[in-house]
């Protein structure tokens, strides 16, 4: 049975250590928050990242973005300074750049690093159905560590470290285009008088992942977050910075909506996305209860 070490215990990660922990894994959690990483009752809960690098077999990160990233490994008591031959699974949204420069660390630590980010929030990780960009040097990397993987998810070999990293930006940055747009044209059309929620319904028919939002488009019910405004801006910046590298790349929808998201989460950051509606809040009628 290997031993799983979880780095970062936000929503998404909590989840991934307690799927792990009914799947049979033998689980630690760490989260810079020490109360929150012990209100899980998974396992252990070791002082810092490279105390719980040394425990474990696999160590899997899931944690905000490049700067946490940075701290979890590259800190004075990060992983990298345990020891090595590990296997490294980071599932957070990092984008191609830190990918490669945790990618050579890991070699020059004598471990192997898997990029695993995913399509899918807490209800996907419940029922095993996270969709797992998986990159790795070598595809026998990846198999080593598949059975971890498949029990939070379909893996999906996708190429390289950077493959992995840049499709989860393509993934976020159609989701923000989507959300966006949705949150328009709910405005538009009941500005005209049509019911909110048939104009919900028609746009959910067109975009079935819609429906895991219902609550926010049509009752502007915010809470609980799925995935916060603050987080998809930042995931919007880091997409618009790799877009731009290639030239030429013209990305204006996405320019476009990373504006409207950050004038929303200048106001809410910590709201989930479907809060985009209050973009167009001008437009908007109360909703029919």
């Amino acid at each position: 049975m290997s031993r799983v070490a979880v780095l970062g215990t936000g929503k998404m990660g909590s989840a991934i250590a307690r799927r792990l922990k009914d799947g049979g894994f033998e689980v630690s959690v760490w989260d810079r928050t020490k109360s929150k990483a012990e209100a899980l009752a998974v396992g252990p809960v070791p002082d810092t990242p490279a105390d719980a690098a040394r425990g474990a077999d696999v160590v899997i990160s899931m944690v905000t973005g490049p700067q946490a990233i940075h701290d979890v490994y590259f800190g004075p008591n990060g992983v990298f300074q345990a020891s090595s031959k590990k296997t490294i699974i980071d599932m957070s949204t990092i984008g191609p750049g830190t990918a490669q420069e945790l990618g050579r660390a890991a070699e020059m630590n004598d471990s192997t690093l898997i990029e695993a980010p995913v399509i899918g929030s807490v209800p996907a990780v419940n029922s095993g159905s996270l969709f797992i960009m998986a990159g790795a040097a070598r595809v026998e990397d990846l198999d080593a560590v598949r059975p971890v993987l498949e029990q939070l998810g379909e893996v999906h070999y996708v190429g390289d470290l950077v493959s992995a990293a840049a499709l989860k930006l393509i993934a976020n940055s159609y989701l923000g285009i989507v959300s966006t747009g949705a949150a328009e044209l709910m405005a538009a059309g009941t500005a005209h008088g049509l019911d909110p929620k048939q104009v919900f319904n028609v746009l959910a028919r067109v975009w079935p992942g819609l429906r895991l939002r219902e609550a926010g488009y049509v009752k502007h019910v915010h809470e609980p977050t799925m995935f916060a405004e603050r987080d998809l801006l930042k995931d919007l910046d880091l997409a618009l910075t790799f877009y731009r590298s290639a030239q030429p790349s013209k990305v204006p929808l996405t320019s476009l909506t990373r504006e409207i998201v950050a004038g929303v989460a200048a106001e809410a950051p910590d709201l989930d996305i479907s809060a985009i509606v209050n973009a167009y809040a001008s437009n908007l009628r109360p909703a029919q209860h």
